[in-house]
């Protein structure tokens, strides 16, 4: 596996996406959402129009940003592991649209053993305006050693104290069925025995369907219900989450938006580093 330090900046050739109200309602009920939540998981309810949830741009540019990893050389795709994703919402997000998707390779770290990419994409409307900008940063391991530089350390100051707010979500056992329908059909987290393979007793839950999970807790907590308000959401992925676990999301309001992390347990942070900007 030889990965190319000068590959950074290098960028893939535009995809067109497009999506409508059925994708949105899909995505809205594999992240959890339900009769509490009717303007994301209805397209008819009187009095409410229908929205799409802030962090379903994660997956509408998802195929973009995967491939344009390739920009960075050869990869080992069985030892790629998701470490952290970012979306930046840049603009109102229609229930339908198109959109054209540009991604790059923005950072490449050699760190020895292993390496980290991080590929950035940002979606344009066909009137020129930017919809939104994500970013998926992997660990590669096996990948290190080709000569490039180390990087910035990733240690990240956690929120002290008691959470503000906690807000609890209890998955489905078949939530990761029901989450690769919008996509992600990659078989770690369906199939028991290539879950096996992979160490795991059973299949995992998605990283992304834990992290659209934070993000319904970040725009109910400190947005006000209103995706319109959200204008970015970080987070590191920690631990797996399994199908049926309990999520716990806690929330620390900071200027300008949130901190949060998301638990199983009392000690098991499964997603931490969490950071959402909110505009008033």
């Amino acid at each position: 596996m030889t990965l190319d330090p000068t590959s950074v900046g290098a960028t893939a050739d535009p995809q067109s996406i497009r999506w409508d109200s059925k994708d949105c309602l899909l995505y809205a009920l594999g992240v959890g959402a339900g009769t509490d939540e009717l303007a994301f998981t209805t397209d008819n309810t009187r009095g409410l129009d229908q929205r799409m949830l802030p962090t379903q741009p994660v997956v509408l540019g998802l195929g973009a940003t995967a491939g344009s990893l390739k920009l960075a050389g050869k990869i080992d795709w069985v030892r790629l592991v998701h470490a952290a994703q970012g979306v930046e919402l840049l603009a109102p997000l229609p229930v339908e649209g198109e959109a054209t998707v540009v991604s790059r390779i923005a950072e490449l770290w050699d760190k020895g053993k292993a390496a980290l990419i991080t590929a950035e994409s940002t979606a344009t409307a066909p009137d020129g305006t930017d919809l939104f900008r994500t970013r998926m940063t992997v660990f590669i391991g096996g990948a290190g050693g080709f000569g490039g530089e180390r990087g910035p350390s990733t240690e990240d100051d956690e929120p002290t104290g008691k959470p503000d707010e906690t807000i609890s979500y209890e998955t489905r056992r078949d939530q990761a069925l029901l989450y690769r329908l919008s996509g992600d059909r990659n078989p770690l987290h369906s199939d028991p025995a290539y879950a096996a393979k992979a160490g795991f007793d059973r299949p995992i839950l998605h990283g992304l369907c834990t992290y659209g999970f934070a993000g319904r807790a970040v725009l109910h907590a400190a947005a006000g219900g209103d995706p319109d308000r959200v204008r970015s959401i970080d987070a590191r992925f920690a631990k797996p989450v399994f199908p049926g676990d309990t999520l716990h999301v806690d929330l620390w309001n900071v200027d300008g938006g949130v901190r949060f992390r998301v638990r199983t347990g009392e000690e098991t942070v499964v997603l931490n580093s969490g950071r959402a900007t909110i505009a008033p």
